[in-house]
């Protein structure tokens, strides 16, 4: 979906299709068809905007098989869809009945990482819509926070210097200019937009905040880039953003200040619980804490922030002395990493973070000048929900979509962009 923003410029509304579970070109090419183009359907568009998840297999099949690029282009015309923003945050196995810590490997330490990136980079220059010239490639940030000692740091800070060069190279080949967002998320070396930009310029290591109740990372310095590039920003999550308990101003002025640019955001929404002592209020989230994804856990406190790397932790042990080891505090609201759909909160006594998502999109798109032109909807824990919210088919599910780019939609027009043909 394209929306004409008061400056003139074209703003991309997308939805990810890393909720579809495939691993192969295959089963890539079914997604579109079993899936996309139903919701293009439902919205009653010409054309419609994913944002691909492309796993290694995947993308390899197309790397290596030109006469498979220019087929799944075509396939992607055929159904009325357009590409202008790829998910490669998950590497493979997104799908997998236990996910978990596995979608941090392989992180920016390894060749592998550097390797994927680079492809879906120059599979999305060949992708792009004839009169588009920028795309954008959401990345993990740099990787799980354990484990990442100094030499960790200067292999992460070698590799995006190597890949900048390499979409340099590749905007003076084919005229396109693809930009890469690090996509700060709670438990990782770059957890909140703060970290980013200590990670992505000089300014000085974070302090204990970054990892809140958690074992650290054991390095504070050296960051890993040193100065910004214009081809290595933020993929702003509003999910993350508000799990974290970040406030979108601060974070996107001080983005501003720093001079990173966010290439994409990703429109989500976080589980939020506001009386977490409650008994109630307690089993409500315990049918969120399942086994599939993890579900960072936080809650801001006198103290500061507090954090378990997933729900169950959290729920370990309550009282207002608590600590990260037997639970979290329970005094003071609680935010859980657990993409809720836009368009449908959970039952009170829980709620969604939508008001922070809606408050950051004001930010990004409502002023004077757009701070992104690449916006997806990012809920792929549809098949997580507790089971009386799962859909259960396909129908059930395209619906679901279709609602959340609806609400997308509504809330980018109320700003005052209008929605293109």
């Amino acid at each position: 979906m394209r929306f004409r923003h008061p400056d003139g410029s074209t703003v991309h509304l997308a939805y990810c299709t890393n909720v579809h579970p495939a691993e192969t070109l295959d089963g890539v090419l079914a997604q579109l068809r079993d899936h996309c183009e139903p919701v293009r359907r439902r919205l009653g568009r010409d054309r419609l905007g994913i944002g691909l998840w492309l796993a290694r297999d995947a993308a390899r099949s197309l790397t290596t098989d030109p006469a498979s690029l220019r087929a799944l282009r075509a396939e992607l015309d055929r159904r009325g869809l357009e590409v202008v923003t790829l998910n490669g945050f998950p590497y493979e196995g997104f799908g997998a009945d236990e996910v978990k810590y596995r979608v941090y490997q392989p992180d920016w330490t390894h060749p592998d990482r550097l390797a994927h990136t680079t492809d879906l980079a120059r599979l999305l220059a060949a992708l792009l819509p004839e009169d588009v010239t920028e795309g954008s490639v959401s990345t993990l940030p740099l990787a799980w926070r354990t484990s990442f000692d100094a030499e960790a740091a200067t292999t992460a800070r070698t590799a995006l210097a190597t890949l900048a060069g390499r979409l340099d190279a590749l905007e003076e080949l084919t005229g396109r200019s693809i930009r890469i967002g690090l996509e700060p998320e709670p438990g990782c070396v770059v957890e909140t937009v703060a970290d980013a930009v200590a990670a992505l310029t000089a300014a000085p290591a974070p302090g204990p905040a970054p990892n809140p109740g958690l074992a650290p990372s054991p390095v504070a310095a050296p960051n890993p880039v040193t100065v910004p590039n214009p081809r290595i920003g933020v993929c702003l999550d509003t999910c993350h953003l508000a799990t974290s308990f970040e406030d979108p101003r601060t974070a996107l002025d001080s983005l501003a200040a720093a001079g990173i640019p966010v290439p994409k955001a990703q429109l989500s929404a976080a589980l939020h619980a506001e009386h977490p002592h409650l008994p109630e209020v307690r089993a409500a989230l315990a049918a969120f804490a399942e086994p599939r994804f993890l579900h960072q856990t936080r809650t801001r406190t006198a103290a500061g922030l507090r954090g378990t790397d997933d729900l169950p932790e959290a729920l370990a042990a309550s009282g207002h002395h608590a600590t990260t080891a037997h639970g979290l505090p329970d005094a003071t609201p609680w935010r859980s990493h657990f993409h809720v759909p836009l368009h449908a909160p959970p039952a009170p006594p829980l709620s969604s973070t939508l008001p922070v998502l809606q408050e950051a999109l004001a930010l990004l798109v409502g002023g004077p000048h757009p701070r992104t032109s690449h916006l997806e909807v990012e809920t792929y824990t549809w098949q997580a929900l507790p089971p009386e919210s799962r859909p259960r088919t396909r129908a059930r599910l395209a619906d679901g979509i279709a609602a959340e780019l609806t609400l997308a939609r509504d809330l980018l027009t109320d700003l005052g962009l209008k929605e293109l043909p």
